[in-house]
């Protein structure tokens, strides 16, 4: 019996570290969302190493000079006024653009924020690495 109940407390604790988070946005308030992202965009060393969590819409984009796909989470305030685009990437093997939902898609990310420096632009841009991905509603009607 004392082995059952250790065998449940350590499982237990193993299940809450895999989905503990640093930064939950879910959770928040559309005004502190506004604060924290603020806060991230302007200081994001500080976040880096960091996990996070957030839902907001799909987006996509291409460079049309390399063919590279990027891809967002558009996370929005209240009143929709102040958006802000997080690039992710998803960690594994993906293609685009079966392995992703149609634009405008609400969605729900959660991963590590790192960086990658892009020597060409000579500029350090911010990402989620995810590891968890999922729709959270309703593909837009096309």
């Amino acid at each position: 019996m004392l082995r059952q109940k250790i065998l449940f407390i350590g499982l237990s604790l193993c299940l809450a570290a895999a989905y503990a988070v640093d930064v939950d946005l879910t959770t928040m308030s559309s005004t502190m969302v506004y604060a924290k992202v603020f806060n991230m965009l302007g200081n994001p060393d500080a976040y880096l190493g960091k996990t996070i969590k957030m839902n907001g819409v799909y987006a996509a984009a291409t460079d049309d000079k390399t063919g590279k796909h990027y891809h967002y989470i558009i996370v929005e305030d209240a009143f929709a006024c102040c958006q802000q685009g997080f690039e992710f990437i998803r960690n594994g093997k993906y293609v685009y653009p079966q392995d992703y939902p149609p634009e405008k898609t609400k969605i729900e990310v959660s991963g590590t924020i790192k960086s990658y420096a892009d020597p060409e632009y000579d500029y350090t841009y911010y990402y989620v690495a995810v590891d968890d991905f999922k729709t959270v509603g309703n593909p837009p009607k096309r």
